[in-house]
């Protein structure tokens, strides 16, 4: 009898430590299309979530001992669901700015602008600031008249605004357009001039005509009333519920001055920060930067919110506003090479220190000069030798043949935004020629064969943050409108699964978090993307339709449709 009591309590005993174990699921996923990313299995049945992260993912007939206790279920009904998509590139704050200001990213022509301009003064007390962002003269029908240096000029948008100062910037962020009332508040005349990294664009009177190209821009924007603490935060809140609806778990921040990041700091305090955040310090502020570099990286805060590992420079501008630094003059400027916005012997510096430090570096980097210049600095911080801190160049639009192979050879990530080919591709080879286009421009294809890691993002709000967008564009090379049916350079385009990678695995590898996201794996961060068609197998014709169905961050719903 005591023999048999012995029994029943071990095996009581077994059962104890076996529940003890096995942790409860707060969340099992199942009933459609699981796409992992992970070598090992590329598609799975269930996942299970526990505390945040992946218990399990596998075959429906293993999840039988999750099932009881289980929290929550979420059936998929036949729909996708693949790794939270991570925002490799783009400005967070400044998408919540976006959003409060005159939005002109959907304008067609100046006229239109100017429609625009004047409601918004007819709103604006006297004196106030008008602000705006996302025009782009090159894509207008027609082009305004007269046009200097390939840009409008201000009369006609100071006409309608004579009492309020304005100042609208360029979708690229690397020009700005400002009305007489803003120029005459700055000082700015006939005798007023820039030096180097910027240009204040005069006509052939000398006379300025509200274009300010570059650091220039500063001329005008250091009048303009400073963001305050509340401000950003709202402007955040505003930022993070849009790329919740847009799929994005975790979002690479191009770029934090001092006032995001300690907004940053406040929504994680009150559980607010529904995205991941890793940061980029911003170049702008040399004092941020200092700190950093002494201080070293910060990593995974407030389980894994927040990281702070980077510092973002910025080495020349934008094609779009021909500010992107070139080996060769503009087409359609033959006078002009763009800007070096940055002093070379600044980016040697500052890599040669956060490798002490432990930080990476990103530079801004578009023109084919620009890259051959970073390059050269990389290479010289490296000490000639192919390094594993995974230093990136931002954008990596237009490279001569000679650089292309660096990339591989030195292992610099191309952090690189498949919609910007999309959106600039029709008019980018007025800018470059055929042959610089066809040679070196938005060559993904050509960059992964050199064994380089390319990553992918929008720039928002130069684009609007829409992953599904950017994948299309990867795998079509065609601009949002369908065209042309071959697509632009089809050679350069990605496989479909090249370009969920560079949203979801390789995108973490970037951010050195390959081992805590990107994939669907046991003892990862339960971060996934819920979407209505399978990005893998759908239709060419239909990828645009794909809609954002759920996001999940962390196990927790942040945004269902």
């Amino acid at each position: 009898m005591i023999r048999k009591c012995w029994i029943l309590l071990s095996l009581q005993l077994v059962a104890s430590v076996c529940a003890l174990a096995q942790p409860n699921a707060d969340l099992i996923i199942h009933g459609g299309t699981i796409h992992t990313m992970d070598a090992t299995q590329a598609a799975v049945e269930v996942v299970v979530v526990g505390d945040g992260r992946i218990l399990y993912a596998g075959s429906d007939a293993g999840s039988d001992t999750w099932r009881e206790g289980a929290k929550q279920v979420i059936d998929l009904s036949g729909k996708t669901m693949v790794p939270g998509l991570i925002e490799s590139h783009g400005h967070l704050i400044s998408l919540g700015y976006s959003k409060l200001s005159l939005d002109l990213s959907d304008t067609s022509s100046y006229q239109e602008l100017i429609d625009r301009v004047a409601v918004a003064a007819r709103r604006a007390k006297p004196g106030e600031w008008i602000l705006g962002r996302g025009w782009h003269q090159s894509k207008w029908t027609p082009q305004p008249t007269p046009m200097v240096g390939g840009f409008q000029t201000h009369t006609k948008m100071s006409a309608v605004s004579p009492d309020n100062p304005v100042l609208l910037v360029h979708a690229s962020g690397h020009a700005a357009i400002a009305n007489e009332r803003a120029m005459q508040i700055a000082d700015i005349s006939v005798r007023s001039e820039f030096g180097e990294g910027g240009e204040i664009i005069k006509d052939a009177n000398g006379n300025p005509t509200g274009i300010f190209n570059e650091v220039a821009q500063g001329l005008i924007g250091r009048h303009i009333p400073r963001n305050t603490p509340e401000s950003d935060r709202e402007a955040l809140k505003i930022a993070l519920r849009e790329i919740a609806a847009y799929g994005i778990t975790s979002f690479h921040d191009a770029g934090s001055a001092r006032g995001s990041i300690e907004a940053y700091r406040s929504l994680l305090a009150q559980d607010e920060l529904t995205a991941r955040l890793w940061v980029m310090v911003s170049g702008r502020d040399p004092g941020l930067v200092e700190e950093w570099l002494e201080r070293g990286p910060e990593i995974g805060t407030g389980n894994h919110f927040l990281t702070i590992r980077a510092i973002k420079l910025v080495a020349d501008g934008a094609l779009g506003s021909r500010g992107a630094w070139l080996l060769r003059p503009y087409s359609d400027r033959p006078d002009h090479y763009g800007h070096a916005t940055v002093p070379m012997a600044t980016i040697l510096d500052v890599s040669q220190r956060a490798l002490q430090a432990g930080l990476q570096v990103c530079v801004h980097t578009i023109g084919d000069r620009a890259n051959r210049e970073v390059l050269d600095r990389y290479e010289q911080a490296f000490g000639g030798e192919r390094r594993s801190v995974r230093f990136r160049i931002e954008h990596a639009q237009h490279l001569s043949v000679e650089d292309i192979p660096r990339f591989g050879e030195l292992g610099v990530i191309a952090s690189m935004q498949g919609i910007h080919m999309s959106s600039d591709r029709p008019w980018a080879i007025d800018r470059l020629g055929r042959e610089r286009i066809e040679e070196g421009a938005y060559v993904w294809r050509k960059l992964q064969q050199t064994g380089a890691i390319v990553i992918n993002g929008t720039d928002v709000p130069v684009e609007p943050v829409n992953p599904i967008a950017s994948f299309y564009a990867l795998v079509t090379r065609k601009t949002l409108a369908g065209t042309p049916a071959g697509g632009y350079e089809p050679d350069q385009k990605m496989t479909r699964k090249q370009a969920l990678r560079s949203y979801t695995l390789d995108a973490a590898f970037a951010a050195f978090e390959e081992h805590e996201k990107g994939s669907i794996e046991v003892g990862k961060l339960a971060d996934f993307t819920v979407l209505s068609n399978d990005l893998l197998k759908v239709p060419e014709e239909l990828i645009l339709r794909t809609r954002v169905e759920m996001t999940i961050g962390g196990g927790t719903t942040v945004y269902s449709r």
